[in-house]
């Protein structure tokens, strides 16, 4: 199967809920494309093909809480490197670091095991969604934190009116599908 029949098999699973979870959203809705193992495969493959042509080395997949948990480590297995999560804050064990940050309704916090990620690494952070971009800025300044080397970041889509991409200058980013 070719890119753009991976893309449209993707993009065709995907469910949009009007106003989810408050009154005014698009919910896009992954669980279908998770159910299907050959849309799976298709996301994994078009994000390994985009990882080998782009970058020489890649040392560890760092995903995003939560749906960058299903996306990061079947990626991380494809490409032979280790997989990282990062958390809400109080959730992982032992010494973390974090970073604070805002949304559009409140603050919150991500963390990564002290540990988790070694100065001069090279990191692909993965998500299921870029929307507004809080998370993954923080998720961006926690390698920071952790003198890693920020790759790029890796989303399966990218709700473009929120220009969640602006809050990510200077990270590469590529999304499969936009809306």
């Amino acid at each position: 199967m070719d890119d753009a029949s991976k893309l449209r098999l993707v993009s065709g699973l995907i469910r949009s809920f009007e106003d989810f979870p408050t009154k005014g959203v698009v919910f896009r809705d992954i669980s279908p494309v998770l159910r299907d193992p050959a849309a799976l495969t298709a996301v994994i493959d078009l994000f390994e093909e985009h990882v080998k042509k782009k970058h020489k080395q890649v040392d560890l997949i760092v995903g995003i809480d939560a749906r960058g948990f299903l996306f990061g480590p079947l990626l991380a297995q494809r490409l032979n490197v280790g997989f990282a999560p990062v958390r809400k804050k109080g959730k992982l064990p032992g010494p973390t670091v974090s970073v604070a940050y805002s949304l559009e309704y409140g603050k919150a916090e991500a963390e990564i095991q002290a540990d988790a990620v070694t100065p001069g690494q090279k990191v692909l952070l993965i998500d299921d969604l870029l929307a507004t971009g809080g998370t993954l800025y923080a998720a961006c300044e926690l390698m920071k934190q952790q003198q890693a080397e920020v790759l790029g970041c890796l989303v399966v889509i990218e709700l473009t009116d929120l220009h969640g991409v602006d809050k990510l200058k200077g990270h590469n980013v590529v999304s499969l599908l936009q809306y």
